[in-house]
């Protein structure tokens, strides 16, 4: 697995649109205060011809644009990592449209994004032996102050830290709504929520003091995109367990638009495609229908149904994905994951 060298002091932030751009408030707003807060650390920012654009349909741009920016970012020797400017719906367009043999000839380099960035992050890792950041984007980095997530996503870019560790609490979409509703976009997260971890071996709980260890190679992203992937001809997510299949994969999976139906049969599709074959464990992030319940199933059970059966440990409602804070994980690396209670750390390495 490819790692690309880290960002140095003083060195070049570049800022891509494959998904959506800026364009909009609160993102434009959060997005200016990101570059000032940046250079005022003595970074240099390169913005890509698509970070303020708005004239594409669930992306910043046409996919040929945003492809073309793209890979011309990632390329570029005048930049030393890239972070996307934002999450949107359609990013699965631009990947006909981009050179994934040059992608992997090119020095690697640390992309960061989630949500429709996971058509990125994860392809990286699988189709490129290139690992990538899964993590906040560009605008998120407008907080005033910054969450402890953002500090532990800039330290897996800078390399100064390697391990990540979940947060006491979570905004629920109800307090986010409130800080929409007072418009002030560089609010930092109003942390509603309490963070429960549900672990389990299996489908057995595991008592809260009790300590679950375990490792893979970590592969995951947003399931609304993966299942989207899933059967493509971008799909060598078989391959790339076989070929990692000494060290076995740790999946982290969150859901966005996904109801606890679609989560099932996500969990289903995925496992029938063969790409659970080596899982040595899960971490499954909060969904975005949190605490939803549709005839008798919630999502806890729309997991376990396949999860369950693995015999592995499966830890749910981690900081993963749409519901802040979330941890950034690196892509294709090496990880060693720690629980007890609700504490969590995994460790990230070649």
């Amino acid at each position: 697995m490819r790692f690309g060298n880290y960002l140095p002091a003083g060195g070049t932030i570049g800022f891509v649109a494959p998904s959506f751009g800026c364009a909009i408030e609160p993102y434009r707003t959060c997005f200016d205060n990101a570059c000032k807060k940046l250079k005022k650390m003595g970074y240099r920012l390169e913005l890509g011809p698509n970070c303020y654009a708005g004239e594409g349909i669930g992306i910043s741009s046409t996919p040929e644009k945003c492809a073309k920016e793209l890979m011309q970012y990632y390329q570029s020797t005048e930049n030393d990592v890239l972070i996307s400017c934002g999450g949107g719906e359609l990013m699965c367009e631009i990947l006909g449209h981009l050179d994934f043999e040059a992608l992997k000839a090119a020095e690697p380099k640390w992309y960061m994004g989630y949500s429709d960035n996971t058509n990125l992050t994860y392809l990286l890792a699988t189709l490129c032996d290139t690992a990538s950041i899964y993590g906040p984007c560009a605008a998120s980095f407008g907080m005033e102050p910054w969450h402890a997530s953002l500090q532990d996503a800039m330290g897996l870019l800078t390399g100064t830290q390697n391990t990540v560790h979940g947060y006491p609490g979570w905004e629920s979409l109800e307090a986010k709504a409130e800080l929409k509703e007072e418009g002030n976009p560089l609010a930092p997260y109003r942390l509603s929520e309490k963070k429960v971890l549900k672990s389990y071996v299996g489908d057995v709980p595991v008592p809260g003091n009790q300590r679950l260890q375990f490792e893979g190679r970590l592969i995951g992203g947003c399931m609304d995109c993966l299942v989207n992937l899933l059967g493509t001809r971008f799909d060598r997510t078989a391959e790339f367990a076989e070929r990692y299949k000494e060290e076995g994969i740790v999946w982290f999976l969150e859901a966005c638009d996904l109801n606890v139906f679609s989560i099932r049969r996500a969990m289903w599709q995925m496992e029938e495609a063969g790409w659970f074959r080596y899982v040595k464990g899960f971490l499954i992030g909060r969904p975005l229908c949190f605490g939803q319940e549709l005839m008798g199933l919630d999502a806890y059970q729309a997991i376990q149904k396949v999860a369950g059966e693995k015999k592995v440990p499966v830890i749910m409602d981690a900081d993963i994905g749409h519901l802040s804070p979330m941890m950034p994980l690196i892509v294709g690396s090496h990880a060693r994951v720690s629980v007890r209670g609700n504490d969590i750390s995994v460790r990230m390495g070649k």
